[in-house]
């Protein structure tokens, strides 16, 4: 087929006037396109007057070749619209039965690195067996719906632990600037799971947290019925080490699991696996990571001020924002895991610390879009050399907004117009926080490092000044916010492998990946290598 980009249609317009606009464009008769197929659908909102819709679509005709070289003469056509054969990539998951003495491989966590790692293991005809120290989702749904409504945390089920990861409970983006052939594969078992289909086309595909409960638990299924199994509750306590080779595992103290093939897909906040890790010798470093605040404006407001008089357009839905900035002194600040219509939700998973996240259902139809907004921090700010430094780091600012937000894990809370006046809040505004269990109104530089309220500080003007009103006064400001990525990175060789041969770090928590698609892809890179190096 042939790939053309740059197809412009109005909200308003039909999908099915691609073929007479593609023919236009090529100075083709419409009936010549024999068929297409929409490959991504972006919204361009630069001109908030003539909001488009703008898709790449993959076509065919009766000879793709003859039409190109025709065209080949036509440069202002065939570059502006990129045209292309295109042909699409199948990922192929050979299988090959073990050997009678194969020990079968084990998987820690059930994230998306876990969970695709597990998937090709199991297609591969391997038995995986993968050890989750939460509850399935369906428990782990009440464990966390019970703390958000002023129970006690369960530090083993919580936002952070239990099957899916943190990502379950997020807005389930699924955009990565990561290139990689895999994604199409990662996106169609998503959707055979029970993930929307427009994820398949969307420029910015999200899932939402509600119907990524239920694809977890297709993929479970699917997992087991290809030979893989789950033990839930189950926590990595140490690793069994011969001559700088893995031999096997203990979980929950004292049980012993032999395995020979261990994936790390842990996740960034396993604090207690890090430092046993570490203790037991694999090798990790430092690595920079981000902390700041989240911020929270009406849902209305952010539409607008995207998507001008187009705001309320049904085939537009609640607005994104990216933002991004590079201030003196080698900081940057910038908004990340942006959930348009969603709510700031708690991600502590230590009794006696607190965190925020974000969360999103697939409608976004919330009343508050909300962002972190985050400031780079690294090795010279954790005052040691030691490879959990960034942990310890965390834990301080952590523990401080526990504190702050009254030692009962309410969230303190500033107005964006006290922040920028450096004044406690007395009273809220318009926006009203959507964090449960509750909130304190508060001064947040009381529970941030200096340098990342300064930043924030200076930032937000300059963000202001790419969304008009993004500094209001009465937009929320909650935190802290530390758990971005990990603090860390767990090395590994060309082999995927650790020094302690048998054992590969995977994913966010080992510091190789930064979201939902690019651990999953990690997590096939990973069994592909564990394939290879049997």
């Amino acid at each position: 087929m042939i790939r053309i980009e740059e197809i412009v249609i109005s909200p308003d317009g039909s999908e099915s006037r691609i073929p007479s606009v593609i023919a236009s464009i090529l100075n083709i008769k419409s009936k010549e396109i024999l068929s297409f197929k929409i490959a991504k659908r972006a919204i361009d909102s630069r001109n908030k007057s003539r909001v488009n819709f703008v898709f790449t679509v993959d076509f065919e005709v009766a000879s793709d070749e003859i039409l190109l070289k025709s065209l080949a003469q036509e440069h202002a056509a065939f570059k502006r619209h990129r045209l292309r054969i295109y042909e699409a990539f199948v990922y192929n998951i050979p299988f090959s039965a073990p050997s009678l003495d194969e020990k079968s491989p084990v998987i820690v966590g059930s994230g998306p690195c876990g969970l695709f790692a597990a998937l090709y293991l199991a297609r591969a005809g391997r038995n995986p067996l993968i050890i989750e120290r939460g509850k399935a989702v369906e428990e782990r749904i009440k464990d966390v719906d019970m703390f958000m409504m002023g129970g006690a945390l369960n530090p083993e089920s919580n936002i952070q632990f239990g099957e899916g990861g943190a990502g379950t409970f997020s807005d389930g983006k699924l955009y990565t600037l990561v290139n990689d052939p895999r994604t199409a594969f990662i996106f169609e078992t998503l959707v055979k799971a029970g993930a929307p289909h427009e994820i398949l086309v969307s420029a910015k595909p999200h899932v939402g947290t509600d119907k990524l409960r239920l694809l977890l638990k297709n993929l479970r299924t699917e997992i087991i019925r290809l030979g893989g199994r789950f033990l839930f509750e189950t926590r990595l306590d140490d690793l069994i080490i011969e001559n700088d080779c893995l031999s096997g595992i203990i979980v929950n103290e004292n049980q012993e699991i032999l395995t020979n093939r261990l994936v790390l897909a842990t996740g960034h906040s396993a604090r207690d696996t890090f430092a046993m890790l570490h203790r037991r010798g694999l090798h990790m470093e430092q690595k920079i990571f981000s902390m700041g605040l989240r911020i929270e404006h009406p849902r209305t407001f952010i539409n607008q001020a995207q998507y001008g008089k187009f705001a309320s357009h049904p085939a537009l839905g609640a607005a994104p924002y990216k933002l991004a900035v590079q201030l003196t002194g080698g900081r940057s600040a910038y908004s990340f895991c942006m959930c348009p219509g969603g709510m700031v939700v708690p991600g502590a998973s230590e009794p006696g610390y607190l965190v925020t996240n974000g969360m999103s259902e697939y409608a976004q139809d919330a009343e508050n879009s909300n962002s972190a907004l985050l400031v780079n921090v690294g090795p010279k700010d954790f005052g040691s050399n030691h490879p959990l430094a960034g942990v310890e780091y965390q834990r301080k600012y952590e523990k401080l907004a526990f504190e702050l937000g009254g030692r009962d894990y309410h969230v303190p809370v500033q107005r964006v117009a006290d922040f920028m006046n450096a004044r406690p809040t007395k009273q809220l505004g318009k926006v009203l926080p959507s964090y449960k269990p509750g909130y304190r109104l508060t001064e947040l530089s009381l529970c941030l490092p200096a340098h990342i309220s300064k930043t924030l500080h200076d930032a937000l003007p300059l963000f202001d000044a790419r969304i008009r009103g993004f500094m209001m006064d009465d937009a929320v400001l909650s935190g802290v916010e530390s758990r971005s990525s990990s603090p860390l990175r767990i090395l590994r060789n060309t082999e995927y492998q650790s020094n302690i041969r048998g054992v590969y770090p995977a994913g966010e928590g080992a510091g190789y990946a930064g979201g939902i698609v690019s651990s999953a892809l990690d997590g096939l890179r990973i069994a592909e290598a564990m394939i290879t190096n049997t």
